[in-house]
């Protein structure tokens, strides 16, 4: 995994940091390529449950679930815990569910362990990223939480590819189970190394915390990740077997072309953390436009690898936009902090099941692994008709 360091011209880290922060990152790491690796491993538990790849896809979408329920359940019924506590319980959750998923013996009980470990996610992001800039001077807060963040998106990079391998080599529940590894690995180094005094809130914090979900921009600005960046995970589910039975291609473009969507969200991060601040929607807005043109061209390019691999690069570069839409509900949301950074990831994992399951079914309707392009470009649209929502009320509130 790709070594965190100070901010350039800064003071080293005290040795205790400079553990914690990593080991977050590290937990970020193993979500984010269990999160995404679980669509490029459809093929391969499809094949060996005996279900179709429309069928298999709905583990995703259970996951998916279950993030979208636990964020905001888990983010109230933690606000009055240590966030060091809830840290430790949320990733071990997170550990025993992927390795249950890992020995599950058939597909109904895949999908229950997969809800249950979509439950931690939303909340994890949340309190581990208020943990990092917790642990650091008010100047270095955005720089701590990128760090955390960077394991997440790393994972599409690095982790997504390897566990592609995994599957097409010596199966796929081993990618499942590695992640239940790090995971318990990341439960133990906050246990042991995370200060103990960072509280999670106070009485009455979970009152406070709910009121995220009455806040008008707050809403709004969920349901663009929501919406938007369903047609991102309506063709991404679907990559795997687009390559297989529409391109054609050798079994090694597979990885590749994860690597090369990894590339592009990695890419896209670094750029996005860099101008976004100049105009949080504007830039959302951008990115947005961008992944829906890239998805509208997208089934043009299926039966070419070459032309392929640039499409889907766009359209990982694209998904960037989640980070504007992050810094713009910390300007929003008042005091329900936790609530709505847990509440981000729930609207991005909503996406994760509402973009596979309308791809599915134009899959099942005959209209060819190619269609998940069309039914992507659609979501970018809506997404940005909601942006333009979210513009106009912040205007009209300001």
């Amino acid at each position: 995994m790709t070594m965190i360091s100070p901010a350039a011209g800064a003071a080293p880290l005290p040795p205790r940091i400079g553990i914690v922060i990593p080991a977050l990152a590290m937990g970020g790491f193993a979500i984010g390529t269990v999160e995404f690796a679980a669509m490029s491993l459809v093929p391969y538990y499809a094949a060996e449950m005996g279900v179709d790849p429309a069928t298999a896809a709905q583990a995703i979408s259970a996951y998916a679930l279950g993030v979208v329920a636990g964020a905001p359940l888990l983010a109230v019924l933690g606000s009055g815990l240590a966030r060091k506590t809830m840290l430790v319980g949320l990733m071990a959750l997170y550990g025993v569910a992927n390795l249950a998923a890992a020995l599950a013996p058939d597909f109904a009980l895949f999908l229950l362990f997969r809800f249950l470990s979509g439950l931690p996610h939303g909340a994890y992001f949340g309190v581990a990223a208020l943990m990092a800039a917790g642990l650091v001077p008010v100047g270095r807060r955005t720089w701590a939480i990128s760090m955390v963040m960077l394991g997440l998106t790393v994972a599409t990079l690095l982790g997504v590819p390897a566990a592609n391998l995994l599957g097409q080599g010596i199966g796929w529940r081993w990618g499942f189970g590695i992640a239940a590894g790090l995971a318990f690995a990341t439960s133990g180094l906050v246990a042991w190394f995370a200060p103990a005094g960072q509280a999670g809130g106070a009485r009455g914090a979970p009152l406070r915390e709910l009121s995220a979900l009455a806040n008008r921009q707050v809403l709004l600005t969920l349901a663009t990740g929501a919406i938007g960046f369903g047609g991102l995970f309506a063709v991404y589910t679907y990559v795997a077997n687009t390559l297989q039975e529409v391109t054609q291609a050798p079994a090694w473009a597979e990885p590749l072309v994860f690597l090369v969507f990894g590339l592009g969200m990695v890419l896209g991060t670094l750029v996005t953390g860099r101008v976004a601040d100049r105009g949080l929607l504007r830039t959302a807005g951008g990115l947005i436009a961008l992944s829906g043109l890239a998805l509208l061209a997208y089934p043009f390019t299926v039966h070419s690898l070459w032309l392929m691999v640039p499409c889907v690069f766009l359209i990982g570069f694209g998904g960037s936009f989640g980070l504007a839409l992050q810094t713009h509900l910390m300007d929003v949301a008042g005091q329900a902090q936790t609530m709505a950074a847990a509440m981000h990831h729930a609207a991005f994992n909503a996406a994760n099941a509402l973009g596979p399951w309308l791809a599915s079914l134009a899959v099942a309707g005959g209209l060819g692994y190619a269609a998940t392009g069309y039914v992507g470009a659609a979501l970018s649209a809506g997404g940005l008709v909601v942006l333009g929502l979210t513009a106009l009320d912040l205007r009209r509130r300001r």
